[in-house]
């Protein structure tokens, strides 16, 4: 007998969630949790869903155009809420990792947050390099509300869901062209080739 598949899903900003739903990014940045098991960031699973996290969404550690969404996101939420809901499924295309603060400048027209925050995370755990993950995001056709358990909870990157999740359809957020080529941004905006994303 086959032994099930874990359920995993990634912990990310809901506003950032929202981004990468809305095909504004198609990357995240991780050094790791406060209370990760390892002392650095490890890809767990290359396929997750995207669970969103509340409490520490801050509108000035996001770009000023894209602070509103911090609003947006919090409009209906409680901490006192018994459950959260899945809107979005990714594939880890690419982990890149970022060791300085010329390579991670570079990717500031990339994502939703300050200059500021991303340094902050560059710096944290020093010697640790800065994982940013080029992801394949995908749109769940049917929201999945599932209970908020006591293991998902604190500083963490990685939750297993304890529930049996129905499937869903998964819609991709871009085309396959439009992926391709912001992922080709990404990486010759690292290399300092600069091509751009309009």
């Amino acid at each position: 007998m086959k032994a099930p598949v874990k359920q995993i899903a990634l912990k990310e900003w809901a506003s950032a969630i929202k981004a990468l739903r809305e095909g504004k990014q198609i990357l995240v940045m991780r050094k790791g949790g406060i209370i990760e098991e390892t002392r650095d960031f490890q890809v767990e699973s290359h396929h997750f869903y995207l669970y969103p996290t509340y409490e520490h969404q801050k509108r000035e550690l996001l770009k000023e155009k894209e602070q509103y969404t911090v609003d947006e996101t919090l409009a209906g939420w409680s901490v006192d809420d018994a459950e959260v809901e899945l809107t979005a499924f990714a594939d880890v295309v690419e982990d890149i990792e970022v060791l300085d603060q010329e390579q991670l400048d570079r990717l500031s027209g990339f994502h939703i947050w300050t200059d500021t925050f991303a340094e902050e995370r560059l710096k944290w755990k020093k010697k640790n390099p800065l994982h940013v993950l080029l992801l394949r995001v995908y749109q769940l056709e049917e929201p999945l509300s599932i209970p908020i358990r006591e293991g998902y909870l604190g500083c963490k990157s990685w939750v297993e869901i304890a529930d049996p999740l129905p499937a869903v359809k998964k819609t991709p957020v871009l085309t396959d062209e439009e992926f391709a080529r912001q992922c080709e941004a990404v990486k010759s905006a690292l290399t300092g080739s600069g091509v751009a994303v309009s």
